[in-house]
């Protein structure tokens, strides 16, 4: 029988990344500690290390020149037309039989 494969919160990924980034502590130690292989701790640690240049930059934000107003127009017809698209699916189905 397989074991589950364990399935981490970003929480706690983030937790041992920063642990692991500290260096108090050896990977193994925190491998030990957090019943974690210590080849995904340095996964981890390289990703927060990549990642983090996007935390203070301007990537998340919207645009300047973006309106909010616009955004729940355009849910609406990405909606619309979402519900046209499945309206001829079905159409094309009858038609082929």
């Amino acid at each position: 029988m397989s074991k589950q494969r364990q399935q981490h919160s970003a929480e706690f990924k983030a937790k041992v990344a920063l642990e692991a980034l500290k260096e108090s502590k050896t990977v193994p130690e925190l491998a030990r500690e957090y019943t974690v292989h210590p080849t995904q701790i340095n996964q981890w640690k390289k990703h927060l290390r990549e990642s983090a240049p996007h935390l203070f930059g301007r990537a998340g934000r919207a645009p300047e020149g973006a309106d909010p107003a616009v955004v729940p127009a355009l849910y609406e017809k990405i909606g619309r037309l979402n519900m046209e698209l499945d309206w001829l699916k079905k159409k094309v189905d009858r038609v082929r039989r």
